[in-house]
């Protein structure tokens, strides 16, 4: 499996491949960038198609790590692991203790989180064998998951688009198309209900949307028809590449903003999306608020509404980026890429 010409490989500082035959695991974890810090990203539990599949995956996400703390003004670098497997699996938490071995052999370079298929108390679980493990259940009071900071951020970028396309400061009336209601999405229509908008909602779990249309009053559509909705903004909180050259000349909405990674199938879609006046704002900016608000637990110890206001600065940010766009007229994906790699390059 090529690593070096890989098209997602990016001057990566490091790529392991870890396993465990006694156990059946297979994982890979990513070091992007450590300029700013250690590497600091996710455990993603996912059963993918291939090992291939689960490569690119990694090295995308990890990119997008670097980037994220980068624009989120983190002491870190960026970083990301995932798991190949099922996590219905029976024997998860066997795996996360084998692979937690891993994380902890490199000796802080790297911290591990939550993240798609790990909850909290999964990190939990990772911590008997790890020193390196953040968003841990047992770091926060009864009842709060540190997804809810990513939901926060999420919430911001909602409110920085429209403040953008519609110079509004508030969501009364508007429509808000949400792809994914798991823990962060679902928690982001809450945010989005009570600011007044009205939802659109779609999830392949009917139990999820479900709770969704019950509590908030959202209209359930399939997955495979939220991009195309009539709604004044789209919020893809699933899984990524969901902007392509399929979907992207499908999609009615004015602004983009959601907490999925690699929203963008490849960086050519930034300016697919420009050039049908779509704004899109930078799904790392987006969801940079689970990590702003939970990895600052690895060198400091704030209160989580010292967390929740930091996060609330995302709104500036986001100004900032879609700003500059505006004013150079290239894609906002590019220009937050770009503030990134000079944040990067200057440590």
């Amino acid at each position: 499996m090529p690593v070096f010409t890989h098209a997602a490989f990016d001057n990566h500082e490091q790529v392991i491949f870890c396993r465990d035959d006694a156990i059946g695991l297979k994982a890979i974890i990513a070091i992007h960038n450590t300029a700013l810090g250690p590497a600091a990203g996710g455990c993603r539990m996912y059963d993918y198609a291939s090992e291939e599949a689960a490569l690119e995956d990694v090295l995308r996400l990890s990119r997008g790590m670097s980037y994220k703390n980068a624009l989120s003004g983190l002491p870190l670098g960026g970083g990301k692991c995932v798991i190949l497997a099922d996590p219905a699996i029976p024997h998860k938490a066997d795996l996360l203790r084998a692979f937690s071995r891993h994380v902890q052999s490199l000796g802080g370079r790297y911290w591990t989180a939550i993240d798609v298929g790990i909850s909290p108390a999964d990190a939990d679980v990772m911590a008997e064998n790890c020193d390196y493990v953040f968003t841990r259940a047992s770091s926060y009071p009864d009842g709060f998951s540190p997804a809810l900071f990513t939901a926060l951020g999420g919430f911001m970028g909602v409110k920085a688009a429209a403040k953008h396309v519609w110079g509004r400061d508030d969501l009364v009336g508007m429509t808000v198309a949400v792809q994914g209601v798991g823990a962060t999405g679902r928690d982001l229509c809450r945010q989005l209900h009570e600011a007044g908008a009205s939802l659109i909602v779609a999830d392949v779990s009917e139990a999820a949307t479900a709770f969704v249309a019950q509590r908030y009053g959202a209209r359930i559509v399939p997955p495979d028809q939220i991009h195309a909705v009539d709604a004044d903004i789209f919020a893809p909180c699933a899984l990524g590449a969901v902007l392509n050259d399929q979907t992207i000349p499908e999609i009615k909405a004015k602004a983009i903003s959601g907490l999925a990674n690699n929203q963008l199938a490849a960086p050519r879609h930034g300016q697919a999306l420009m050039e049908r006046g779509i704004t899109y704002v930078p799904d790392y900016i987006v969801n940079a608020g689970g990590v702003m608000g939970a990895a600052a637990l690895i060198y400091s110890s704030p209160t989580i509404e010292q967390s929740q206001a930091k996060i609330r600065g995302l709104f500036d940010t986001i100004l900032k980026v879609l700003a500059e766009a505006k004013a150079t007229g290239a894609p906002p994906s590019e220009v937050a890429d770009r503030m990134a790699r000079e944040k990067i390059a200057s440590a």
